[in-house]
């Protein structure tokens, strides 16, 4: 009786599960008549009458603290959620600062070194220090955080929290109430005394010490203090330079002239922080949870970070008590032909969520991208050939499967540098004779740049002239803004002077063919850098060619990082490869890498070609200060003349932007400046909705062809195990 009954039980056991598996067929049947798009997307959590945008990382970013934080992986987020005094003109070039949450530029007074103010026309050489005063706007409220919520006698609630408060915490999620104050001064300020801090390390401090009066100094007292094991408490301590006037107005005293700072003021470094934030996140059972600034930042911007799961996604959502801000009215000429302001004059951010993703893989992001998953994707060289033709004059094009699919593509000249450096305090490269300078203008000539950006770049890029990229002020275009020592100009455009002038500039050198004239050796040259690879073997093959065209060896000196940067700091490399982003758009920003006084061995400063020249550096410190005008620029044309002659750098060239945008995208133009510009996006949620249904329709079809296969192959031997059961069942009676 007992074989009988298990016998029963896994037949009736097995009908079941069949019975489960046609009912999971018959429902996917059903589905092939209905929207089935949402079965391939990867977001299954998002209500559709939302607006979001569809972005991605592929690191967490390491700090979100707005006083730590200096990478452009970490900006995306940072520069939606803080807000600092000024901000970019979204759509105006050449870039344009504007107010955020000033309500007015800062006024600027200066005075000579008895205290007395100066008029600004006569403000020179003589300015001792300069005041900046900004006014913030009133009615302005931070993000919702449960570091403000106080009980109803004033205490806050979570400042001091016990083990067994912390018990149920995990992330800011789990606080269950959150408050909120307005925004002042002081939390200006305060930001500033933390750029001092000990333990936080900012990377701006030692240069923003060379100006903000006393910063250096206080950093150095707070210093003291925790070497004393005493509480660093930023309310109770000041610095010379910096103070707050009222509720709404603050100062910051800089050392002479430094018209930079403005351009500083629109970074996150210098946006507010509540003090009761700071202290909130001071506490060790918080610390422990990983529940810091770096993670969660506190910010009056228009998103605030509401999910930071770095295995999986980041999500920005709108800030509740954002203080609201318009589309911006004027632009330039072509923005009111391409649509960019359409949207002029309206509230903004148009934005609710903006999820990132994690996406290790530039393949797996591309293919989400064609399907429509993602919004805006670049172009590595992987994809490059999809999604890029070149016409015969080298223009750029986007290939038939883009334009089939309506994307969109945006380029723009990158506020960047990369170049090759000369060590000027080697003995071979190095140094200000005539020879020295024409045998650095030989290898000039010869690096052929446009080859290596067609090569190696898809050819998006522009050969340099000199340190200054498009965009920024002093860049000089057409004939006027070629470096004639290694360019000539005809039939209207620059072309590379010829191998034969640089064979001969060699020779003049004292090295022709290659060899020293006095000892008949090889002249042999090394190259230090810390890439390795595939990718960089076929560059340091490519460099070596173009050495040997002047009869030149080139040793590759490959080494790990850490060595390359000690090297460059003790002045071993001979030659290197380097580049350099723009911080703020200033031609100061490009031109101060090639000032002595920041050479590399000697200040341990970005001046890595160790470069110095007395008429150079004289003309930098009467530039630096100046306002933009034609007075500055002719003094900027004088310096590049400087340089061209002495050619401390091959001066490379500056890469070129390409982004793809699907065709819901509204209220795209790139800045490069700016780090705040998701406000301003607009999505089509409808029009991307379809387009989704219309891409990714499920085929189901092979699926249940699969399913009738396996069925029609099972039922006969179901037929069989049923009938000898039966027979079994029927002899045990």
């Amino acid at each position: 009786m007992t074989i009988v009954v298990i016998i029963s039980c896994n037949y009736k056991l097995f009908w079941k599960r069949m019975k489960h598996l046609i009912g999971f067929c018959l429902l996917l049947v059903g589905l092939t008549g209905c929207d089935t798009s949402a079965i391939n997307s990867p977001y299954f959590d998002l209500l559709e009458d939302e607006s979001v945008l569809y972005s991605s990382f592929s690191l967490r970013p390491k700090h979100l603290d707005p006083a730590r934080s200096y990478s452009s992986n970490e900006v995306q987020f940072t520069g939606q959620i803080y807000e600092p005094p000024l901000q970019y003109h979204y759509l105006k070039r050449p870039y344009t600062l504007i107010p955020l949450t000033a309500s007015q530029l800062p006024t600027v007074n200066y005075f000579d070194d008895q205290g007395q103010r100066i008029d600004d026309e006569r403000a020179g050489d003589n300015v001792a220090y300069s005041v900046y005063e900004i006014s913030i706007q009133p009615d302005i409220s931070f993000q919702p955080h449960p570091a403000f919520s106080r009980k109803n006698n004033g205490e806050f609630i979570y400042h001091k929290m016990n083990a067994e408060q912390l018990a149920d915490i995990e992330t800011l999620s789990d606080f269950n109430q959150q408050g909120s104050r307005e925004l002042i001064a002081a939390d200006y300020v305060y930001q500033i005394k933390r750029l001092a801090h000990p333990e936080i390390h900012s990377p701006i401090l030692s240069l923003m010490g060379e100006y903000i009066v006393g910063l250096t100094d206080f950093a150095h007292e707070l210093q003291q203090i925790k070497q004393t094991g005493g509480d660093i408490d930023l309310t109770t301590v000041e610095i010379a330079g910096v103070k707050v006037i009222d509720k709404y107005r603050y100062q910051i005293k800089v050392q002479g002239k430094y018209p930079q700072l403005l351009y500083w003021l629109a970074m996150p470094f210098f946006a507010p922080m509540p003090w009761e934030a700071d202290s909130f996140y001071q506490q060790t059972g918080l610390k422990k949870k990983n529940i810091s600034l770096d993670w969660y930042p506190v910010g009056t911007g228009p998103y605030h970070l509401i999910e930071n799961d770095p295995n999986s996604r980041m999500v920005l959502a709108r800030n509740p008590n954002f203080h609201g801000e318009q589309y911006p009215e004027l632009g330039e000429k072509s923005d009111l032909t391409s649509g960019l302001l359409n949207d002029a004059g309206k509230e903004i951010p148009f934005i609710d969520k903006i999820v990132f993703s994690l996406e290790k893989e530039n393949t797996s992001y591309w293919n989400k991208f064609l399907q429509g998953y993602y919004d805006v994707s670049g172009i590595n060289s992987d994809s490059f050939d999809q999604a890029i033709q070149v016409g015969a004059s080298g223009d750029f094009g986007l290939s038939d499967g883009m334009m089939e699919k309506n994307i969109d593509l945006k380029t723009a000249i990158a506020t960047s540098t990369s170049y090759i450096g000369f060590n000027m305090l080697d003995s071979v490269v190095g140094g200000y004779t005539e020879q020295a300078q024409k045998l650095r203008q030989a290898i000039s000539i010869a690096i052929d740049y446009e080859e290596y950006i067609s090569i190696f770049a898809n050819g998006r890029g522009i050969a340099a002239q000199g340190p200054i990229p498009p965009s920024i002020f002093g860049y000089r275009e057409g004939q006027q803004g070629i470096n004639p020592y290694v360019y000539e100009w005809k039939n209207n455009t620059a072309g590379r002077k010829s191998l034969k002038k640089a064979k001969q500039l060699l020779a003049e050198a004292g090295y022709p063919r290659g060899r020293d004239e006095n000892t008949g050796k090889p002249l042999i040259l090394y190259f230090d850098v810390p890439a390795s690879g595939p990718d960089a073997k076929a560059n340091f093959d490519w460099l070596r060619k173009q050495f040997q065209k002047l009869d030149l060896q080139l040793v590759v000196r490959n080494t790990d990082y850490n060595r390359f940067q000690e090297k460059m700091r003790q002045g071993q490399a001979q030659i290197f490869q380097w580049g350099w982003n723009a911080d703020y758009p200033d031609p100061e920003n490009f031109l101060f890498l090639l000032y002595g006084p920041n050479g590399k061995v000697k200040a341990s400063g970005e001046n890595a070609a160790n470069y110095q020249n007395q008429k150079f550096d004289a003309l930098f410190e009467k530039m630096r200060v100046m306002d933009n005008g034609e007075e500055r620029q002719m003094i900027i044309k004088e310096m590049i003349a400087v340089l061209h002659k002495d050619a401390p750098w091959v001066w490379g060239y500056h890469p070129k932007q390409f982004s793809l945008y699907h065709a819901w995208n509204k209220n795209v133009k790139p800045n490069l400046m700016a780090n705040n510009t998701l406000k301003y996006r607009r999505v089509d949620v409808d029009a991307r909705q379809q387009i989704q249904q219309q891409w990714n329709k499920p085929i189901l079809w092979p699926l249940l062809t699969v399913f009738l296969m396996v069925l029609v192959l099972l039922l006969p031997a179901v037929i069989m195990y049923r009938n000898k059961n039966h027979a079994k069942i029927h002899v045990k009676k």
